[in-house]
This record gives structure tokens, C-alpha cells and sequence, in this order.
């Protein structure tokens, strides 16, 4: 799972919290501007020393090293830079248009570049959740250029059919959606043409969107 700096950060961790929920082990990369949205977004105060960082990441989500293993941009190291580490998928969420558009180029300026470029080159899943509006001529065509060499592209485009009641609600919609392309069973959405469950729209029990912490 990776952040990079778009706006979006609560799909990112929320999405961590519900793939840890379901037994999923985690590696977490991060970019530098992705940290800053995240503090700007969350109040969460991410380190930029990796272990320090770790340390901070494993206490938030109450979870240890053999289940959420963090990695710097910089550590080409890392098992996801590599086929051979055959990691199930990558989600990155949200994604940038400027790592949008290196990745479509096959640009590896950093580890979270290099591993979204493993999964196309060895066919395996990688999910796009883009945040940005309006879209250029250009955003467009590098997410088409993605689409066809094997991406599947997840904006973060929440339904209203659901009729959500919060802001969690609007978060759980695009994290479910991308439970849903991973293979995940989740009930953080009421899906069309089922009856609503009882106390509420697919309440997790998750953080609110203002106050992460």
C-alpha cells in the first residue's frame, strides 16, 4: 500500500486498517509529500526516520512488525522492488498525477514507482485511486496509458445511493470498492438492492475523517 501526495489521505489509512482487520500483512510506502498530507489531513505526525516512522505507524494501528512493515521511498532494498518478492498486489491511494504520470512513462524514481512498475511488468494487481478535479488532456491520457498496460483505476468517487450520513461513510464507500477488486470480504457499504443493516450505513467503527488520532 502506498500514499504519495494527494489530497485523500484517510482512503489510504483506512484502507490499512481494514486490510489488517482482515489478516493481511502490509507493507506501507510513503512519500515525502505523501507524509505531508497525511499530517495536513489527519493531524498524524509521521517520522521521516523509517524506523521511528514504523515504530509510530504499529502503535497507531496496534499492530507489530511481522503484520505492517513500513519502507522509505528511497530503499530499492526492499522486497517490493523486486518480482521475485511476488507480493499479492499494490494499491496506491491516493496517487498523485505527478506518480501517475512517471509510472505511465515507466519511470522509477523512487520505491514506490519501481513497485508499481513490478506489478504491470509481472502482471499482477495494481489499483489507482487518482484524487484530483479537473483532469487535464494529458491526466487522462496517462491514466488511459495505465488502463491499458493492466492498472485498474479506482477514482475516489463515492456513490450517494447508500445514503451515507458521514464523512466515514463517504471513505468506506471507495475503501470497500477497493476490498472488492483485492477479493476482500468487508460490510463497510450497503450494496445495491440490499436492505440496510441494523445501526447504521456501514458504521466500522473506524476513525472520523477530522480526528484520525
Amino acid at each position: 500500500m502506498a500514499l504519495t501526495g494527494a489530497s485523500g489521505a484517510c482512503y489510504g489509512i483506512e484502507l490499512v486498517r481494514q486490510l489488517l482487520a482482515a489478516d493481511c500483512r502490509v507493507s506501507l510506502l510513503a512519500s515525502r509529500a505523501g507524509r505531508q498530507v497525511v499530517e495536513l489531513e489527519t493531524g498524524l505526525v509521521w517520522p521521516a526516520e523509517v524506523a521511528s516512522w514504523q515504530d509510530a505507524v504499529q502503535a497507531y494501528f496496534a499492530t507489530s512488525a511481522s503484520r505492517l512493515r513500513c519502507y522509505g521511498a528511497d530503499d530499492f532494498c526492499a522486497p517490493v522492488a523486486s518480482g521475485s518478492a511476488a507480493a499479492d498486489a499494490l494499491v496506491v491511494v491516493p496517487a498523485s498525477m505527478g506518480c501517475l504520470g512517471r509510472l505511465a512513462a515507466g519511470i522509477s524514481s523512487n520505491l514506490i514507482e519501481r513497485a508499481a512498475d513490478v506489478m504491470l511488468k509481472e502482471n499482477r494487481p495494481l489499483l489507482l485511486v487518482p484524487r484530483e478535479t479537473p483532469l487535464s488532456r494529458i491526466h487522462l491520457a496517462n491514466l488511459l496509458r495505465l488502463a491499458e498496460a493492466g492498472a485498474v483505476i479506482v477514482p475516489a468517487m463515492p456513490a450517494f445511493y447508500t445514503q451515507p450520513r458521514s464523512i466515514d461513510d463517504l471513505i468506506h464507500f471507495v475503501v470497500g470498492k477497493l476490498l472488492d477488486q483485492l477479493g476482500i470480504a468487508h460490510q463497510l457499504f450497503v450494496r445495491w438492492g440490499a436492505a440496510a443493516p441494523t445501526g447504521g450505513n456501514g458504521d466500522s467503527g473506524s476513525c472520523s475523517y477530522v480526528d484520525c488520532d
